[in-house]
């Protein structure tokens, strides 16, 4: 009875995987690659499976600008979901965030293959006994929904696709770090939910043309640090270019040429925490953009993304210990550093050599104007070592305080805060602290909006101790957590990304009082009689500057912003540094 049963078993298991694979087919694969699901496509497709598979859940986690909620899709082999539960277990997570750009859908379509495999042929993943793999099947709904077949004017397919700016025309990949959008602060909910140990952001690639499907826009090694950037830099990427190499797909780190042709070289891309790995490097998640080539055939790209993802889960299966107790280790490490870089700046006496595969650049008369247009021959491939400078230097470094103090008023930067887990605890008195004060002493800013900010530049401070009130119920935030990294570069207002320069102080730059000039010269006068110290830089400030000593006016406001009746706010930065 047993041996008729097995074969019965036999005879209609390759039935089932048939029909399960057929049942499953994507739109992608159906269309002969030419094609990728709308939104409500592909969300149907990740309902279907988690309905009919255990091992796989989909959640809504928030809401975007859309609308529409964020949906999070979670494989769980041994079908537990609770991330507390996994971690404990000793669980790596693998975090895929798709159509941030879904004129760039890519992802999209490998994602939905990878997991429909991942659940029919399981014997072909052994890797997921201790890999959870969490997908974002579409970050900007706003964008998925506002389908098109033009705004990629330089990408070879698929044939229609999604908008870049959300649903308030955000660029979603500017926005990680001051989260303007809905979609931003659902992301950031999900993401320290999950504390991922490697991050997929899948994109397509715009810029120069090169013989590459698949190219890597990765953490920054220096950015990353210490043993977790060396990790990244001699593990995980050699890693990964192996296994792309051997699935068909060699690659290259992503091809930063803009304004230029690679060929003489070129600068990784610097990953500020705006952009999604940034982001990720401020938590010691390793994180990649994977940039498919623009000009290649979408059926390859998306091959090529589906190898990249498979390749993640290879590589956790084979380091996932060293690379957890790696993180780990980090997070307490960063707990008691003292200096932290907030700029950067590439070293160009350092540099990488890479045997890159392009197509020779010329200039050729262009059919428009006549004028000379750059061509690239791909008649002409070459394979030439060429200098790729992956070094960056600290431009800027802060030490570490012992503490933040945030005035309660500023509400929307501890709402921020907590949503990146940030610790701190709400004074339970007024109380007089003594605390090191910025005042912003020079700044630009341009006359064109960046991501719906004028985001400044050129920052210059002056540094002031004092003893200062605050108030029951003000902020006080400790330097000793995990998250420093984020504390520091959002609240230091030189840093690259900070809230600072992304115009969350903008209040300050701005007085609020004033005086009337024909009333205030007789206080001024009676000021300079009473103070020799004011009368003093006043007469020194005259000689230093002979336009000034020409300006009366200039003088007069000179007098009020070193008395007492200046306002104690105007360019004085709100948040306390609390020093040891």
């Amino acid at each position: 009875m047993r041996s008729k049963m097995t074969l019965f078993l036999l005879c209609i298991l390759p039935g089932i995987v048939f029909t399960a694979t057929a049942q499953y087919q994507t739109r992608f694969e159906k269309s002969g690659g030419k094609h990728t699901p709308t939104y409500e496509e592909g969300i149907a497709f990740y309902q279907q499976l988690s309905k009919n598979f255990p091992q796989v859940q989909m959640q809504e986690k928030g809401l975007t600008d859309s609308g529409k909620p964020l949906h999070l899709v979670i494989y769980s082999r041994n079908k537990v979901f609770d991330m507390k539960k996994l971690k404990a277990q000793g669980k790596a997570v693998l975090f895929i965030n798709n159509a941030i750009h879904p004129g760039e859908p890519d992802g999209v379509d490998a994602s939905m293959m990878l997991l429909r495999d991942m659940l029919v042929h399981p014997a072909r993943f052994p890797e997921l006994d201790s890999i959870v793999v969490a997908i974002i099947p579409f970050y900007n709904i706003g964008g998925a929904l506002n389908r098109n077949s033009t705004t990629r004017t330089n990408q070879a397919g698929p044939e229609e696709y999604g908008f870049r700016g959300n649903a308030r025309n955000y660029d979603l990949n500017r926005d990680f770090i001051k989260s303007d959008t809905r979609n931003a602060r659902s992301f950031a909910a999900i993401f320290h939910e999950l504390d991922p140990d490697l991050f997929a952001d899948t994109h397509v690639s715009n810029g120069a043309d090169y013989q590459y499907v698949m190219t890597l826009d990765y953490a920054q090694k220096d950015k990353l640090g210490g043993p977790l950037g060396d990790f990244n830099d001699k593990v995980f990427l050699p890693y990964m270019y192996k296994h792309l190499k051997e699935a068909g797909f060699e690659a290259t780190p992503y091809v930063n040429a803009y304004g230029q042709t690679p060929d003489k070289g070129f600068v990784q891309f610097p990953d500020w925490p705006r952009y999604s790995t940034g982001y990720a490097a401020l938590f010691h998640t390793i994180g990649v953009m994977t940039e498919t080539h623009m000009l290649k055939p979408y059926d390859q790209r998306v091959k090529s993304t589906y190898a990249y993802l498979h390749g993640n889960i290879k590589f956790l299966a084979a380091h996932r210990k060293a690379l957890l107790t790696l993180r780990n280790a980090t997070k307490e490490a960063v707990k008691t550093q003292e200096k932290f870089a907030i700029t950067w700046q590439v070293d160009k006496s350092k540099q990488s050599t890479i045997a890159f595969r392009g197509y020779e650049p010329e200039y050729v008369p262009s059919e428009v104007s006549g004028l000379p247009r750059l061509h690239y021959d791909r008649s002409k491939p070459f394979t030439k070592d060429i200098p790729f400078y992956d070094t960056y230097v600290p431009l800027d470094e802060v030490t570490r305080p012992e503490a933040y103090l945030i005035p309660q008023g500023w509400h929307h930067i501890i709402a921020l805060l907590r949503l990146n887990c940030v610790q701190m605890r709400a004074l339970e008195k007024d109380s007089e602290m003594h605390v090191e004060t910025y005042y912003i002493d020079e700044l630009e800013t341009p006359r064109q909006p960046f991501e719906g900010h004028y985001w400044h530049t050129s920052v210059k401070l002056r540094t002031e101790k004092q003893k200062l009130a605050f108030k029951k119920g003000d902020w006080y935030v400790p330097v000793n957590q995990a998250v420093n990294r984020y504390i520091i570069e959002t609240l230091e207002p030189k840093a690259v990304d900070s809230f600072f320069k992304w115009n969350f102080f903008d209040t300050i730059l701005q007085a609020k009082e004033h005086y009337s000039g024909y009333v205030f010269e007789d206080l001024a006068a009676d000021l300079l009689k009473k103070s020799p110290d004011l009368k003093a830089k006043l007469e020194a400030k005259r000689k230093a500057d002979p336009e000034f000593a020409k300006n009366g006016n200039a003088q007069l406001d000179f007098i009020y912003q070193n008395s007492a009746y200046a306002e104690k706010e105007y360019m004085r930065y709100p948040v306390f540094r609390v020093v040891k």
